[in-house]
């Protein structure tokens, strides 16, 4: 085989990839629109169609599960998929689920995780607008859980990438909402 033949086929290839690329692409922007879609569906108590744009985004992220060239372009989606997952499950008042159950690597589920606690936030506040100061507890609780067990978690950032810079933001959440909820009480 010549030089001019092998460069053709090496052309081919990364045509074919690129090509793979376009469509995880395009699927990730799909799937991160459904979780935003079905976190806001969420916080507007429209439980039902919050669950059919997660789905979607779920079934969405399946056509790609078995990428491993390309597995970098899911971590976005995946975390996306955890956080509105998460949600759903405090909303419904069900266990949180785990990252196996939910089919992706742990990496983007403890990001979605810390995101997580940032929505648990709006709802505990939309709680305490409408003067639910239990429900506020149980949201704030479920915070607090979320933070002091990933607080264990003390890695360098070449293993677990945004993770620190996360879990600070995801304690400060939690601090915001414990002093949110103790002038809710005074009043």
């Amino acid at each position: 085989m010549g030089f001019a033949s092998q460069i053709k086929r090496i052309a081919r290839e990364l045509s074919k990839r690129e090509k793979e690329q376009d469509s995880i692409l395009a699927s990730a922007r799909q799937i991160v629109r459904h979780c935003a879609n079905g976190i806001k569906l969420l916080h507007s108590g429209e439980t039902a169609s919050a669950k059919r744009e997660i789905a979607q985004a779920e079934k969405k992220i399946r056509e790609f599960s078995a990428t491993k060239e390309f597995a970098y372009l899911l971590e976005q989606p995946y975390q996306e998929i955890a956080e509105a997952r998460i949600l759903l499950a405090a909303v419904e008042k069900k266990p949180l689920p785990e990252y196996r159950q939910l089919r992706m690597p742990f990496e983007p589920y403890l990001l979605g995780l810390c995101d997580a606690v940032g929505e648990l936030r709006r709802q505990m506040l939309e709680m305490l607008k409408r003067g639910n100061v239990k429900e506020a507890e149980r949201y704030f609780a479920l915070m607090s859980s979320i933070t002091d067990e990933l607080a264990a978690l003390r890695f360098s950032n070449s293993l677990l990438p945004n993770f620190r810079k996360k879990q600070d933001v995801a304690r400060m959440q939690v601090e915001q909402a414990r002093s949110e909820l103790v002038r809710a009480k005074i009043k």
